[in-house]
Parts: C-alpha cells; sequence; structure tokens
C-alpha cells in the first residue's frame, strides 16, 4: 500500500517541475478516455525501486486497475501529500463519477494557479471570489441563499511551511535564549578571570599598552574561545539538524529537506564574532596612568563593589532566561499530561485496529460487501477474540477526512432565519461496532442483520444529537433530517439507538454530536476493529493470515492498537515537550554552574573578610547560611525578572498565533521552586569553604 496523489494533466506544468526519466503528465491525461498513468516521485524510485532505469513504461495494478508508470519525478517537495506515487484523474474511479462530475456542492479538489506577472495575491483572491460569486447567483438551484461556500486562496510556500512555522519558531527562540544564557555565563568568567589578571593588565599598562591594545588582546582570546565554540557547534550541527528535521516533518513536508547550508555557516560565524566582540568590552581596563604600585606587585584578587555588582548581574540574567524556558517546559508537559490521562470513553488496550483498503478488491460492491462479510466472521472465530467490527474511521488518525459533517434537524424541528443549522459528525459503522469499543448503549439498539442495503434507513446517534434534535422527548424510534453531502437532498431515517458521546477527533473528549449510518446500507467500510480478551498485538499476523487466505492481494496496513494510535497522535506534544525540556535543562545546568561560579569567585575574593569574621567570633554555620543566601537571593531576583519577561514573551506570542494561553499557576511555581533549589544546592560547595577557611592563613594571605 503506498500514498498516491491525484492531479490533473496540467499540475505539473503549473508547478514548474520536470522529470528525470520519462515524462510527466499532460492534457493528454485528462478526460474519460485516457489511459491510467502515474508518475513516481524521486524519493520512492530511490528507496523502494532502487534507481530502476527500466521503471518507465512498465505495466503495475493499481487497485483493480491496470497502469502504466510513464516518468520519474526529479527531487522535490512532496505535494499535495507526502505522496510515493502521482496518477491521473483516470486512475480514480471516485473523481470520475457522476457526482463528482456534475454536483457543484460536492468539493473535494484543491485547484493550483501561477500567479501572472506583476499580480498579487489578493488580486488573484479577489478575481476569484468574483468568479465564485457570480457562479453562485447564476445556479440558485444548487446554492441556497444562506450558503456559505467560499473559496479559499493562499500562497503554496504559506501552506506548506504554515504547520511547521510555530513550532519552528518556538525552537528558535528556545536556541536564542540558551545563547543568551551562555553569553551570560562565558561573560561571568571573563569578568572573573580579568578581576584575577588585574596585576598583568596593570604590568601591561604601565609599560606603555594602551586600552586599544589591551582591547585588542581580550578581543583576541575572546574570539578564539567563541571560534572553537562555533566548530565544536558545526561538527555537532549536522546530526542535530537530522533530528530536528525529522521532528518537524510532523508539521511540514517540506522539513525532510532541511540540511546545514552555507546560510547557516554564515550565521554561526557572526554570531561567534558578535559574541566575541561583546564579551571582550566586559572587563574594566587599567590604565597607565591610574596603575598603582599596589596593583603592580599585589597577588591577591580584589573584588569591587562594580565588578562583584556585574557579576550578580550577568548571573541574573541567566535564572531569568533559564526561568522562561523552564516554565514553557512546564507548561508542555502538565498539556501533555493531562492529554495522556485524559478519558477516553473507549478501551483503547485491547481494541486493535487495521487498515484493509478496498482498492485492491473487484469494484462490484456485491463483492467487496462479500469479502468485508467473510472477513469478520473468519476473525471473529479467531482464539482470543472478543468481538469484531467494521468501520471507515479510525479515532484521532483519520481526523478531518469526512468534511464539516452532515447538516441535521429534528423531524419537527425548524431552524430560524439566520440561525445555524447544527452539524454532526457521520460516521459509517457496522454492528457491534460499539460492543467492539466499549461504548454503552444509552437507548434502543444497536445495528444487526436487518438493516440491509434496500431497506428503509436508520441510524444510531450520540447523545447530544438526540438532546439537540429532540430537547423534549426521547429520540428512538423519532425521525431525523439530515443533507446528504452528495446529492445535497433532505434524507428522513428513524433513529433505533441512542450511544454515549464518543469524540474521536479529540484526544480530551468535548461533545461530540455523531450521526452513525449502517454499513450495509452505505456501503463498505474498510477499518477492522478486534477486540482481543488478552494481549492485541499477538493477534496480528493470525488476523493478517486470515485476510491473505482470501485474497492473497489484499493490503492489510497500519496494524495497531488504539492505545498506540492515541500516542502516535500525541507524538507532536511529546516531541514539544522533549525538544523544550532539552533546552531547559541546558539552560538550568549552565545557570547552576554561573551561579555556583559566582559565588565561587565571591569566597575566593573575600577569603580575608572570612577569616576576619571567624576570628572575631562569626560561627562557620553563619558564614555557610550567608554564602547560601547570596545564591538563592540571586535566583529569587532572576525568577521575579524571569517571571516579567516570561509574561511579556506570552502577550506578544498571543498577538502573533493562536491559541496561546497564559501560564498556569503550577508550571511558574515549579519552575521557580526548581530554580531557587538548585541555586541553593549550586551554593553549598563555596559556602562550605567559606565555612571552612583557616582563620591564619586568611590573615596571612596579604
Amino acid at each position: 500500500m503506498v500514498k498516491a496523489g491525484v492531479v490533473g494533466g496540467s499540475f505539473f506544468e503549473v508547478m514548474g517541475l520536470r522529470p528525470v526519466l520519462g515524462r510527466l503528465l499532460n492534457a493528454a491525461d485528462d478526460g474519460p478516455r485516457a489511459g491510467s498513468a502515474i508518475v513516481l516521485t524521486y524519493r520512492f524510485w530511490t528507496s523502494a525501486l532502487n534507481h530502476d532505469p527500466g521503471v518507465v513504461g512498465r505495466a503495475i495494478r493499481l487497485g483493480p486497475r491496470p497502469s502504466t508508470i510513464v516518468g520519474v519525478l526529479e527531487p522535490a517537495i512532496p505535494y499535495p501529500a507526502d505522496t510515493e506515487v502521482i496518477a491521473n484523474m483516470v486512475s480514480s474511479s471516485h473523481h470520475l463519477d457522476a457526482t463528482m462530475q456534475t454536483d457543484r456542492t460536492h468539493r473535494m479538489t484543491e485547484l493550483f494557479g501561477r500567479l501572472a506577472p506583476d499580480a498579487t495575491l489578493e488580486d488573484a483572491r479577489a478575481e476569484l471570489n468574483a468568479v465564485h460569486d457570480a457562479m453562485m447567483r447564476a445556479h440558485p438551484e444548487a446554492y441556497g441563499s444562506r450558503d456559505t461556500a467560499q473559496v479559499r486562496v493562499t500562497k503554496l510556500r504559506d501552506q506548506i511551511a504554515a504547520p511547521a512555522r510555530t513550532i519552528l519558531l518556538v525552537l528558535l527562540a528556545a536556541a536564542a535564549v540558551v545563547f543568551v544564557i551562555a553569553c551570560s555565563n562565558v561573560a561571568n568568567l571573563i569578568l572573573a578571570r580579568s578581576v584575577r589578571r588585574q596585576g598583568e593588565l596593570a604590568i601591561r599598562a604601565a609599560l606603555g599598552a594602551g586600552r586599544g591594545a589591551l582591547r585588542r588582546t581580550l578581543l583576541a582570546e575572546s574570539l578564539v574561545l567563541c571560534g572553537a565554540g562555533a566548530l565544536l557547534g558545526l561538527v555537532l550541527a549536522d546530526p542535530f539538524v537530522s533530528i530536528v528535521a525529522r521532528f518537524a516533518a510532523r508539521f511540514s513536508v517540506r522539513a525532510v529537506d532541511v540540511s546545514v547550508d552555507p546560510s547557516v555557516l554564515w550565521v554561526s560565524a557572526g554570531l561567534a564574532v558578535a559574541a566575541a566582540i561583546l564579551l571582550a568590552f566586559v572587563p574594566r581596563l587599567p590604565s597607565s596612568e591610574r596603575s598603582s604600585g599596589l596593583g603592580l606587585t599585589s597577588s591577591s584578587v580584589r573584588l569591587t563593589p562594580s565588578t562583584n555588582r556585574r557579576l550578580r548581574v550577568f548571573a541574573t540574567v541567566q535564572i531569568a532566561f533559564s526561568f522562561v524556558l523552564l516554565a514553557a517546559a512546564g507548561m508542555l508537559m502538565k498539556t501533555l499530561v493531562a492529554l495522556e490521562t485524559a478519558h477516553t470513553g473507549i478501551d483503547l488496550r485491547h481494541v486493535v485496529v487495521f487498515d484493509i483498503p478496498p482498492a485492491s478488491l473487484t469494484p462490484a460492491d456485491r463483492a467487496t460487501a462479500s469479502f468485508y462479510d467473510e472477513t469478520t466472521r473468519r476473525v471473529r472465530q479467531l482464539p482470543g477474540v472478543d468481538a469484531v467490527a467494521l468501520g471507515m474511521f479510525v479515532p484521532w488518525r483519520d481526523l478531518g477526512i469526512f468534511g464539516a459533517g452532515l447538516a441535521y434537524r429534528g423531524e419537527n424541528q425548524t431552524i430560524p432565519p439566520g440561525g445555524d443549522t447544527p452539524r454532526a459528525r457521520m460516521r459509517v459503522v457496522a454492528a457491534n461496532f460499539f460492543a467492539t469499543l466499549g461504548v454503552p448503549i444509552l437507548e434502543g439498539r444497536d445495528f444487526n442483520a436487518n438493516d440491509r442495503a434496500h431497506e428503509p434507513f436508520v441510524v444510531v446517534v450520540s447523545e447530544t444529537v438526540a438532546r439537540r434534535a429532540f430537547p423534549k422527548g426521547a429520540a428512538v424510534n423519532r425521525r431525523l433530517v439530515w443533507k446528504d453531502p452528495v446529492s445535497n437532498a433532505d434524507i428522513s431515517t428513524r433513529i433505533i439507538g441512542v450511544v454515549r458521546d464518543l469524540d474521536d477527533e479529540n484526544v480530551v473528549p468535548g461533545p461530540a454530536p455523531t450521526i452513525y449510518l449502517a454499513v450495509p446500507q452505505i456501503g463498505f467500510a474498510s477499518r477492522l476493529f478486534v477486540h482481543a480478551s488478552g494481549d492485541p498485538s499477538a493477534l496480528v499476523p493470525q488476523v493478517t493470515r486470515t485476510i491473505r487466505q482470501l485474497s492473497a492481494d489484499q493490503a492489510v496496513a497500519r496494524p495497531a492498537t488504539l492505545e498506540a494510535v492515541r500516542a502516535e497522535v500525541l507524538s507532536p506534544e511529546r516531541l514539544n515537550t522533549f525538544v523544550v525540556s532539552g533546552f531547559a535543562g541546558i539552560a538550568l545546568l549552565i545557570a547552576v554552574v554561573g551561579v555556583s561560579g559566582v559565588l565561587a569567585f565571591s569566597v575566593s575574593a573575600r577569603t580575608r573578610e572570612f577569616g576576619i569574621r571567624l576570628a572575631v567570633g562569626s560561627a562557620p554555620r553563619q558564614l555557610l547560611t550567608r554564602v547560601v543566601s547570596e545564591g538563592v537571593a540571586i535566583a529569587a531576583i532572576g525568577t521575579a525578572a524571569g517571571a516579567g519577561v516570561g509574561l511579556i514573551a506570552a502577550r506578544a506570542a498571543a498577538r502573533l498565533f493562536e491559541r496561546v494561553d497564559t501560564p498556569d499557576a503550577l508550571p511558574i511555581l515549579a519552575a521557580a521552586t526548581v530554580l531557587i533549589v538548585a541555586a541553593a544546592v549550586a551554593s553549598l560547595l563555596p559556602a562550605g569553604r567559606a565555612a571552612g577557611v583557616d582563620v591564619i592563613q586568611a590573615l596571612r594571605s596579604e
């Protein structure tokens, strides 16, 4: 089973794509009399067919239809979806049926156009909307006065990149925050080192070195330091970029082509140079006029109030930005936990689902129905199987394939002028579907063998539909009127049962108005649900073997428990949490090292002070508490500053992106607690050194 796209003959010309073998589809491949033709994507040709040069002209069977490979596409963005082969319209019988050809309201097509020279997207949008409005006015029999159909026009680039834009900007912001934290940490190290080098710098100044010469010396040192870091980053870039590309590919098909190119190298070099220049101007320089004999001869470390203040400011900056990342990671983690622990109302662990697409079967409806009936019967007889049912929708995985749903109303219900027609999801299921998934029937009955084709339509509805359509009475055996999305005709059906709402689109369930139609009355259903009494994964080979015994060429695809399906759907949230937590962990580590380094340097510079305090009667415990409290104070001030920065960032993000929530109290408190505790722990080592100062050695140190 391969992913296929269906396009018109002008698609490749509009896209500006070329073949590497054979030809691409053209106008001769359009129309019902054209032969079925397919083009292989470059990735599929190289990975599945090993660059086979003889594929052009080869006849294959695309489902039940014989097709011919006419060419191989050049390496390109896999669009309109992550396709492996691209076929012409005649390859899809659905695209040639009367409904698709003549019904004006049956919309399942995207149109691609190339903008004329000097034309803007707004010009094209205005033109297309004018044409569309004229069509609606010209055909009032198809479009009612309250019809809300419209044309959406967007650039292809935006449509492809939009899903990944937000997460990539978040990653960029997180990387920028870690860069600021790292620069602050290195600035602290350079500032501390420059204090220790006051004697050396004073000697250089006394010997005639000007401020420019001293600054160039520091710049050369910081360039070496930042250049070495940049080179190491470039070595690590390629493997890490491939990881990020696989991560982003869940949001945009373009991400698979992301790689490290020269622009990244120039950006890295620019950042390294910028950081080196900034870091070179962190230390204050002595001048030859102000160099004193004491400065030239003393080897002790002298920490001035201004230098001490700058050290603590850099440490506070690290804490502040670390708090922002930790709070963001906490919010994502809380959201992920809520999603994973949400009660879905389905037996996730014991239900395994199989995709059994009908394309490889004979197109005769009777043969297709017989195959699925026999499959259900044989699988039900397997040991370890409690229940089996067919459906057309795998919860969460098949999101959006049925469009906006069905407009419905109760038998005597009228929609007031200007009112919104209620809509419900449409699901096609077979008998025993609700029992297989563990969804209780609240009223009436399930579908059964009497609900066959050519019998009057019956439906099972969710409790939300029943309550909205019949607010003052029972729904069972009442008539429900819904609009057929294909023929646009009103269809009156009898309600035979009411089931609990099953939200199979949202992981956190909400109201889920749903109308369930019977498989025999609508057609086949290609998802097989099996409820296992034991380990459901053990049934996968048995079910696959059973289906292949009925049809050797039948595809049995994507077997998975519903628990695994939900985990797959949640993988973007899980990856978001993992990546941001990784950034937050790196930031926390750097910040903790920074706080510990500042306090350690402060302790070493204040050795004589601590010796005097101990000599006049201070207890070591007091010195220990004093140094730890200084570390906690740095963390507390940084946390408060980070909360302000985070609030400003959240408000700015809310203006740029949709669905940006205000941070909850729990992630904020957790991030603050982690930072303060980490700072306190990091302060213990320098605090222990302060408390363990030898009084005699301290007094003799100068």
